[in-house]
């Protein structure tokens, strides 16, 4: 008679997208599409005709920034973000210290979280002062997104943390 010492599958079962993730994917969606029809309709103006439409650069550039704040803060519940799971993947038989482990991970996340919201606060301040070129939207809408990427995910780890919500070792073959 053996005992089975094998480990639990560490992939978690397919879960349903919340409603943050479906309307994070939404808003990335419409992101892209309007990025794509600008660009689009700006390279057939200018190869085609000779003009172009001098907002189109500055829409996409705009639109692209809020597309990757957007996909970041999204990435986090979903588990996607870059993970380097080695020490963790050893002390998972040790719950104490796997529990503290994760503690302290959600405590930096929330440290770096905390510290790119700051720099955010700081450039959306100095960017309420001027306006951009073409479109004259608020400077301040280009850093907007990095801070409330910084608080949605901020949250989202100490819910974790307040929760002891275990690490998600499930990175199948992308293992560091």
């Amino acid at each position: 008679m053996s005992a089975d010492t094998s480990l639990p599958d560490p992939v978690p079962a397919h879960r349903a997208p919340s409603r943050f993730e479906k309307g994070a994917q939404v808003l990335m969606a419409s992101c892209l599409g309007v990025m794509a029809v600008a660009v689009f309709v700006n390279v057939v103006l200018r190869y085609g005709f000779g003009s172009g439409i001098a907002a189109s650069e500055e829409l996409s550039r705009l639109l692209f920034v809020w597309m990757v704040f957007i996909g970041a803060a999204a990435a986090y519940p979903a588990g996607e973000h870059m993970a380097f799971t080695s020490l963790a993947g050893l002390l998972v038989r040790k719950p104490l210290a796997f529990g503290l482990l994760t503690a302290l991970i959600r405590l930096l996340v929330i440290a770096a979280c905390a510290m790119l919201a700051w720099g955010a606060w700081q450039q959306v301040v100095v960017g309420l002062g001027s306006h951009s070129v073409v479109l004259g939207y608020s400077a301040a809408l280009l850093p907007l997104p990095a801070l409330l990427c910084s608080a949605a995910i901020a949250v989202m780890a100490f819910i974790e943390l307040i929760q002891r919500v275990p690490l998600d070792l499930g990175h199948g073959a992308e293992v560091e």
